[in-house]
């Protein structure tokens, strides 16, 4: 399936309230622009209908200026080389394509190749699970992936000693796309990346680490499964949320029976660590 891209026009104190009314509607990305905002959907998940709502209630108080498309695997692969730079997480992680220049002043190095997966590492939500890993112990601990688009953060926890990955996504291009990004990074040996969800998980697989940096809503159903798939004496980090909604997400975890540990935010997006 297709995303499609949301431009909106708008002024700018209102960038962070549609944000979030946007993410309320599946919206799974953002970028701030000179004009507003442009926002990421699947195709499939859009609503006309409901943007049209979201967008009245707002054009009572402020001016919105709209428009969408259709993006094509090949235009977001052309604008994504023409535009990406390498990410660098302090001076611990770099994340660069192949035609960037290795830097061997980092400590860990990871090549991508983005199809049309989200998670490049420039999300602010990507960047915060990135930081804390390098914090979390992954050394012969079985890891989880959930909703992995690029692969990228099972590929850094295999660069932070992790025996076993498993990383899962809905969409196929996400699935083709982190096998080939562990293949590039020297990580398919003891991995598994399949097409499913966390139902697919067999019961009984249990991991020493769960990364999960999807949405709020996904978070608040899925939260006691990944629970119930964490090995005592395990974390779960969580993101893809807004710090407002922390939270909620606090709850629903302790009421899954795990424990709250740290958080961490980076321009209004939140992180949150639980163990178990």
């Amino acid at each position: 399936m297709n995303h499609l891209e949301l431009h909106l026009s708008l002024s700018p104190e209102y960038t962070e309230i549609l944000m979030a009314e946007l993410a309320e509607l599946g919206f799974e990305s953002f970028v701030e622009t000179d004009e507003g905002l442009d926002a990421y959907i699947l195709e499939s998940n859009f609503s006309e209908e409901k943007l049209q709502e979201t967008i009245t209630r707002y054009r009572t108080s402020t001016a919105i200026d709209f428009s969408w498309r259709v993006m094509e695997k090949k235009n977001w692969n052309e604008e994504w080389e023409s535009n990406y730079a390498p990410i660098e997480v302090g001076d611990a992680v770099r994340v660069r394509a192949l035609f960037h220049e290795p830097d061997p002043r980092f400590r860990h190095e990871l090549v991508i190749t983005p199809k049309m997966s989200f998670g490049t590492g420039h999300h602010e939500t990507t960047w915060l699970v990135m930081n804390e890993q390098l914090s979390l112990p992954h050394a012969d601990r079985n890891i989880l992936d959930v909703g992995c688009g690029t692969g990228i953060l099972a590929i850094l926890a295999r660069k932070l000693g992790a025996a076993d990955l498993l990383a899962f996504d809905i969409e196929e291009w996400a699935v083709e796309n982190t096998k080939e990004n562990f293949s590039l990074n020297e990580a398919t040996e003891q991995s598994e990346v399949f097409q499913g969800t966390i139902t697919d998980v067999p019961t009984e697989q249990r991991f020493g680490g769960i990364l999960a940096n999807i949405n709020r809503n996904i978070l608040l159903n899925e939260i006691p499964r990944y629970a119930q798939h964490l090995m005592p004496g395990g974390w779960l980090v969580v993101s893809g949320f807004y710090e407002t909604d922390a939270p909620d997400i606090i709850a629903k975890a302790e009421s899954a029976g795990l424990a709250f540990q740290s958080r961490n935010t980076r321009n209004q997006w939140a992180m949150v660590v639980f163990g178990k």
